[in-house]
């Protein structure tokens, strides 16, 4: 069966998905956008949790429990700032995909739900940033051993939104 693969425009946060991805800084304590977003609707636990993680370096993952989130985990990756796509942005942002799938995969996630990684504050221009997520994504749930059945990006604007149909379009072609 193949793996179902959508965007949505909607808040992350109430996903009813078995996780969602968070584009995290790298303390993994909380911050803007998505992050904090996370942390609020989770609760204080998030925090706590994270805090025994030390931290995560740029294209890495880690998990944690959901808490009061309608997921039951939350895949925490850390997006590279973009500054041109001459210091290794592509390669670090495919990693952050690579990373989280692996980690879905390992504690038998069947549907995900991923924001558009470092396309807020670090910069990260959307056009580029999505298709490294939709190439990347696409191709790892297709793998024989993926537990994956449902993908959605789900994107904070309509303009986001518009660039994700394109590119799942096309790949279905």
């Amino acid at each position: 069966m193949a793996t179902v693969i959508r965007a949505v425009q909607a808040d992350i946060t109430t996903l009813s998905v078995d996780a969602i991805v968070n584009a995290a800084n790298t303390s993994l304590l909380g911050g803007r956008g998505v992050d904090g977003a996370i942390h609020r609707v989770a609760g204080p636990a998030l925090v706590e949790e994270c805090r025994l993680l030390g931290g995560c370096e740029t294209g890495e993952a880690r998990i944690t429990k959901a808490y009061k989130l309608p997921a039951s985990y939350v895949i925490h990756t850390v997006g590279p700032v973009w500054s041109g796509g001459e210091n290794s942005e592509p390669d670090r942002l495919r990693s952050c995909y690579i990373n989280v799938v692996a980690l879905a995969v390992e504690n038998n996630v069947a549907t995900i739900a991923f924001p558009s990684i470092s396309t807020g504050a670090y910069g990260y221009p959307i056009d580029l940033a999505a298709k490294i997520a939709v190439t990347t994504v696409s191709s790892l749930v297709s793998d024989s051993a993926s537990t994956i059945t449902n993908v959605t990006f789900c994107c904070f604007s309509a303009d986001n939104l518009t660039v994700y149909e394109r590119l799942l379009a096309r790949d279905g072609d």
